[in-house]
């Protein structure tokens, strides 16, 4: 199953939000954070999701449609 990992921002109006819980039961990929900074007015993730790759990229599409920003993490690697 096809890994690729992810660099995620969170606007302070969406810190509180469940959006990782959301994205894994809204697209067929499992996430997993792999490291976080979460304060209460800033916060980031880096998160990492399996899947078929057509769905991560629906995934991906869907956290940015919720309002983070959403970065590829350089050192991607597809098992």
């Amino acid at each position: 199953m096809p890994s690729l990992r992810f660099h995620i921002r969170f606007p302070e109006n969406k810190i509180k939000e469940p959006i990782i819980y959301q994205i894994g039961h809204e697209y067929k990929v499992v996430t997993n954070v792999r490291r976080a900074d979460v304060r209460e007015t800033t916060g980031w993730m880096d998160v990492e999701l399996s899947g078929d790759v057509a769905e991560i990229e629906r995934a991906v599409e869907g956290l940015r449609k919720k309002g983070v920003l959403v970065d590829p993490i350089e050192l991607n690697v597809v098992e």
